[in-house]
């Protein structure tokens, strides 16, 4: 059984780690709060842009859709992945459940006969591929806890050029989507060709398109395609600070379960070593009157 010197070192130590658990915990809640209000931010932009997208797509139909980001290729043979994640770790299960995911993808494709590319956001995604020897084609890290629309261009830019030369057939992102503080889930969205949205569930407006619906149809597709991993990215963001906060949390909790239990211990270290004590002195004592 460890000494109560032990014990009580342990004790100290777990409570300095509990208050450190704690700290991390009010950081990531204050940053999650602000991480909810830019995808809140962002999605009245998304949503009018889907109008648009819906109506213009819906006048848009046969050989027009040729040569532009709807057209559907006959034959797959090339695939392009986005793999959003955080810089940081410390996060739960998030990122292993966006990376399974991930894999699983990419194993899927592969049993189809297709390549597969992969783009990443964020350090975790990057190094878990390095390591597993799958180099990323393209990567963007320390994007920060409120990153700007350029910050992720260039990686958006290269996959959608990808795509619009032939070399993709298809391009998808995979990210960690946020339903609320205790739930995110990875997600994974088909970004080209784009499919076109629902008209039932947008407002009928009959909108006049100058120059043209065409001209207007290839110059809004990159940027609607372009909205849609931005907004991934901060839906990751705030997944990451919620799943932050929730196991720092459980770590905190844990530590103060331990100190309690360690607690326990120490105090039973301290009971044996006076009861021996005790004992010794009693043994002694009695001794000394029998002789």
């Amino acid at each position: 059984m460890p000494s109560s010197r032990e014990i009580k070192r342990r004790i100290r130590s777990v409570k300095n780690v509990a208050q450190i658990t704690r700290a991390m915990e009010m950081v990531s809640a204050s940053k999650m709060r602000r991480a909810q209000r830019n995808v809140l931010a962002t999605r009245p932009y998304a949503d009018r842009m889907r109008e648009v997208m819906a109506n213009l797509t819906a006048r848009v139909v046969g050989a027009a859709r040729r040569g532009t980001l709807l057209e559907k290729r006959e034959t797959v043979k090339s695939v392009a992945l986005l793999v959003v994640t955080p810089d940081r770790g410390l996060c739960g299960s998030l990122v292993a459940n966006v990376l399974r995911r991930a894999g699983r993808f990419i194993t899927e494709q592969r049993a189809m006969g297709r390549t597969v590319d992969v783009y990443t956001f964020g350090r975790k995604g990057r190094d878990f591929f390095l390591r597993t020897g799958f180099a990323p084609v393209g990567e963007a890290t320390r994007l920060g806890d409120a990153p700007k629309l350029e910050a992720i261009l260039s990686v958006a830019i290269s996959a959608i050029n990808g795509f619009q030369s032939g070399k993709y057939d298809e391009l998808y992102i995979i990210y960690s989507e946020f339903i609320n503080t205790l739930v995110q889930r990875p997600a994974i969205k088909q970004l080209l060709p784009v499919e076109s949205p629902d008209i039932s569930t947008t407002t009928n407006v009959d909108y006049t398109y100058e120059p043209g619906e065409e001209e207007v149809l290839s110059s809004i597709l990159p940027r609607y395609v372009e909205t849609q991993i931005y907004q991934a990215v901060l839906e990751s963001i705030a997944s990451e600070h919620s799943a932050r906060m929730v196991a720092m949390r459980n770590a905190t909790n844990n530590a103060k379960d331990l100190v309690r239990d360690l607690t326990l211990s120490f105090n039973k270290a301290r009971q044996t070593a006076i009861t021996k004590e005790v004992s010794e002195i009693a043994s002694g004592a009695a001794a000394l009157t029998s002789s």
